[in-house]
């Protein structure tokens, strides 16, 4: 369990966004959830059936929107762990204003990826990459990318410039570092901004002597130190 430094849990989220599979005109939406064996941005790897005691017995799991918890928009009451990865199936409140929104982009393909929550507790390294083997699942969300091939190849191209930007010793404004946080991690306005001013003050606010080795670790470092509280009251 990760706490910031008021001693708040910090919850956990996926560093890759998965697909929605379907949804129906009721509202009944189905993805992909989680990935199983890949590494995803962050250097985690989740295994196989590390959700399962996490929801065994449990009736169903928040549907939210951008990992935001003041907008539930349904629940996930439906889950199986495929080779794949974690399936969900469950049902959009479309009668509520954000469930309504959230169907109207869905069904639309505007929001079409799945990102998960949740608090580790069973892991293990593998060489550099932490392997997640038990896991607890708080919430599953609606996010701007899924894993249609072109979305995550142009979102892994701009975190490649990035990266190769600020390995020159170049420095991205805080509005680009928010962009490339929404984009590429489904945040919202004010998480990306809590983020980002996290980011700066680990990095100092000045600038480097000389630039970090991974830039993008450091980054999302701050993201795992960052609570998840909307400061700015959207």
């Amino acid at each position: 369990m990760r706490l910031d430094r008021d001693g708040r849990r910090i919850m956990q989220r996926s560093a890759f966004a998965w697909s929605v599979k379907g949804i129906d005109e009721t509202g009944y939406v189905e993805g992909l959830a989680a990935g199983y064996g890949n590494v995803d941005f962050g250097g985690d790897r989740i295994l196989k059936g590390a959700f399962t005691e996490s929801l065994e017995g449990r009736a169903g799991v928040p549907m939210l929107l951008f990992h935001d918890m003041q907008r539930p928009v349904g629940k996930w009451s439906e889950f199986a762990e495929s080779d794949d990865g974690l399936v969900v199936k469950g049902k959009i409140s479309t009668k509520t204003r954000d469930g309504g929104e959230a169907y109207e982009l869905v069904k639309d393909g505007a929001l079409a990826g799945l990102s998960i929550g949740y608090d580790v507790a069973t892991k293990r390294m593998a060489g550099k990459v932490r392997e997640l083997v038990k896991l607890f699942l708080h919430e599953v969300s609606f996010v701007s990318i899924g894993m249609n091939p072109k979305a995550l190849i142009s979102g892994v191209k701009e975190i490649e410039d990035s990266r190769n930007r600020l390995a020159a010793g170049d420095r991205l404004t805080e509005r680009e570092w928010e962009g490339l946080l929404k984009e590429s991690f489904g945040l919202s306005n004010a998480e990306a901004e809590r983020v980002v001013r996290v980011h700066n003050l680990r990095s100092g606010q000045g600038e480097p002597d000389k630039p970090e080795a991974d830039p993008m670790a450091a980054l999302w470092a701050a993201m795992r130190d960052a609570p998840i509280i909307d400061m700015t009251g959207e």
